[in-house]
């Protein structure tokens, strides 16, 4: 008896499709012969005139769509000869107007379920896309000397490239724009600092605020908190809802102790900012303010790519990470917790104070807690906030806002300076 004989065949297509099922493109699954098997809502809505499309021939549904005889079987001669098609450009006239979509599919292969050999794809609607660069072909074709409109054209494309990569499914974008049959498995030991946060009864505040406002806030809140790791040098695993997952030490470090100062500051960081902002996130309807908790943890942990055959997460495994959620669970609102290991890296720039000695679930020796509070006056942090002078070079390095008045100041002094230089060297010149 084969493993697929233990499981419903029809719950196991459901949960192949279910990326697809919440992705913003048009998404089909189908069987080798072609035979539609499932379609995600966005085919309907991005094709109206299709009615129900399932047991149906997928060319006879591009035909009914308004494909070309050619790129049909352009499309049919590819997936059966190589396996995969990318067709970058198909332009369908819906409720007379044109749209521009690219069309990518590619055969599936799976040795557990038979079921799951078929083909899967999707339509990507890159109409605004070719839109842009019609307009900037005609300002090139023009000659128009406003670099500034041109510019902007290639950011707004940029930009939304950016947006369509995050939407294709892992295996197609593999497939067919990488040319590869599969992601390569890369997995590293390594000691890293794993910080994990979360708000305080965020389920309450979901439950009362409306979605909008929700929205507002948790997108603020997270695009604050992104912002902030990413200039600290944090790599970001994932959110969870609320919570936030950044671990320091890969891809790339500057050596354990630097590592866990940066994620420390990265922490500090993070908690004024979210006191900051605390005025704008009542005024949308965040009462008592936003209160969050943070748990750090320094350790060896696995590195890499995990997941299935279907989808892929560049993570991290260990009981360190295992230990900066339990940390995060058992501080109290706006507390960074730091477990000892951490503590004894960075204890030299920063001040701390002991808690407790606990042993969390899953853990089974005893393990010191201490509490997080700042840099030690002029170290590290404030470190990074100096402009450098030298000579007639000026380099100007402010990671916090709350420091541009010194920072401005310090400026004007040094422009006295040279000012001042600068008149000695005229009254040289004239003597």
């Amino acid at each position: 008896m084969k493993i697929e004989d233990f499981f419903n065949q029809q719950n196991i297509i459901d949960l192949s499709f279910f990326n697809f099922s919440n992705a913003i493109t048009a998404c089909y699954y189908a069987k080798e012969n072609l035979e539609v098997v499932k379609v995600n809502d966005n085919f309907l809505s991005f094709f109206p005139i299709l009615g129900n499309v399932n047991n149906v021939y997928f060319p006879d549904v591009l035909e009914q769509i308004g494909l070309p005889g050619k790129q049909i079987e352009q499309f049919v001669r590819d997936i059966n000869e190589k396996g995969k098609v990318l067709i970058p450009e198909v332009r369908i006239s819906i409720n007379d107007e044109e749209r521009v979509y690219s069309l990518l599919s590619t055969r599936t292969k799976n040795d557990s379920f038979t079921y799951l050999n078929g083909i899967q794809g999707q339509f990507v609607d890159r109409t605004v896309e070719f839109n842009l660069r019609k307009e900037r072909q005609n300002l090139l074709e023009e000659k128009i000397r406003d670099r500034e409109i041109i510019e902007d054209k290639s950011r707004q494309l940029e930009n939304l490239a950016k947006r369509l990569a995050k939407y294709l499914s892992p295996q197609i974008y593999q497939s067919v724009f990488a040319n590869e049959d599969g992601v390569e498995q890369k997995h590293a030991r390594k000691n890293l600092t794993i910080f994990l946060s979360d708000i305080v009864k965020f389920t309450d505040l979901a439950d009362t605020l409306e979605p909008e406002r929700l929205a507002a806030v948790i997108n603020s809140y997270l695009s604050e908190m992104s912002a902030i790791a990413i200039e600290c040098g944090g790599t970001i695993d994932k959110f969870i809802g609320d919570a936030v997952l950044i671990f320091f030490g890969d891809p790339e470090t500057e050596g354990e102790e630097e590592d866990a100062l940066k994620c420390a500051e990265m922490a500090i960081r993070m908690m004024k900012r979210v006191g900051e902002l605390n005025k704008h996130w009542k005024k949308l309807g965040v009462v008592n303010g936003m209160k969050v908790r943070m748990g750090i943890s320094t350790g060896f942990c696995t590195v890499g790519n995990f997941g299935s055959d279907l989808r892929l997460d560049y993570t991290v495994l260990g009981s360190p990470v295992n230990l900066a959620a339990r940390l995060q669970t058992i501080a109290e609102e706006n507390t960074i917790l730091i477990d000892g290991y951490t503590k004894d890296l960075i204890n030299s720039h920063v001040n701390t104070k002991y808690l407790e000695d606990i042993t969390p679930k899953g853990f089974a020796r005893p393990i010191p807690l201490y509490r997080l509070n700042d840099f030690k006056s002029g170290d590290h942090r404030d470190r990074r906030k100096n402009l450098t002078h030298v000579g007639k070079r000026v380099e100007v390095s402010v990671l916090d806002s709350s420091n541009i008045h010194a920072a401005i100041e310090e400026l004007k002094l040094i422009q006295e300076g040279f000012e001042r230089d600068y008149a000695e060297l005229n009254d040289k010149s004239k003597s």
